[in-house]
């Protein structure tokens, strides 16, 4: 299937490493030009690198921009330039009790993972409006909906992203403008593979063998695995597509059969 993607500019947040690398290399390879983005200048510059290497003739550049910093995030902008399509995809995550989770951690983590979603789409959305065409893509998680316990804020700013992505698909009303949030399930992102790699150490286990045991725990798994990044990058190139016209204010899964419920 040809996803008319040729000729579309592309930006991905969060993009070094993980679903959002997934997410720029599918654009690219459908021949969409992208730009990723990274904490650091040097990161950020050897993901495209890598980019290039992975996917010949790929046009893809790199813009640094640390969402913690409105600083950074309003230097960013000024260099971006228009977008047909935001992925929203930066985030942080990390297991930690809720009467552990100070009022900095509670801030740093809705700059980052909603208000850096909140800036982007504010400054793109009214240029998407008025071409005529544009795609915001958020990639929000399960967790948004089912909270986990040792991961409130996590869980807090996932729903968050729910409901922005909600409010501003009411916005690209009779246009050819779309806003739609991916609900990914347990993935074995680089953020992942690290957290598990420190829990085998610290419990003296092979690493592997405790990737399988985690994901084979999860009693409401369907796929009774961790999900890679490119299966959640399928959705986004879907979502990111013309053909997806008549998609629009929708939360689409991409979870594994985690979440129990039918809608």
């Amino acid at each position: 299937m040809d996803l008319q993607l040729k000729g579309k500019r592309a930006f991905v947040s969060g993009s070094t490493q993980g679903i959002g690398y997934a997410i720029a290399r599918a654009l690219l390879a459908e021949g969409a030009s992208v730009v990723i983005n990274g904490r650091s200048p040097s990161r950020a510059q050897h993901a495209a690198q890598q980019l290039e290497l992975e996917v010949p003739g790929a046009d893809v550049s790199a813009i640094a921009a640390d969402f913690e910093h409105p600083a950074q995030v309003r230097q960013l902008l000024d260099d971006l330039g228009a977008v047909d399509i935001l992925v929203n995809n930066v985030g942080v995550f990390e297991l930690k009790a809720f009467d552990e989770i100070s009022d900095g951690d509670w801030q740093r983590y809705f700059d980052v993972n909603v208000m850096s979603g909140v800036r982007l789409s504010r400054h793109l959305l009214r240029g998407m409006l008025a071409q005529g065409w544009g795609r915001i893509i958020f990639v929000s998680s399960e967790s948004g909906v089912s909270v986990p316990a040792e991961m409130v804020h996590y869980g807090l700013t996932k729903a968050g992203m729910l409901a922005l992505g909600n409010g501003l698909a009411k916005l690209t009303r009779g246009t050819d403008v779309t806003v739609n949030t991916i609900l990914g399930g347990p993935t074995f992102s680089d953020g992942v593979a690290s957290t598990v790699s420190r829990l085998a150490e610290a419990q003296n286990l092979d690493a592997l063998a405790l990737k399988a045991a985690i994901a084979a725990g999860n009693p409401t798994s369907l796929l009774q695995r961790f999900i890679e990044p490119d299966e959640i990058a399928n959705l986004a190139l879907y979502l990111a597509s013309p053909v997806s016209s008549a998609t629009n204010g929708a939360a689409l899964r991409a979870d594994g059969g985690v979440l129990t419920t039918l809608t």
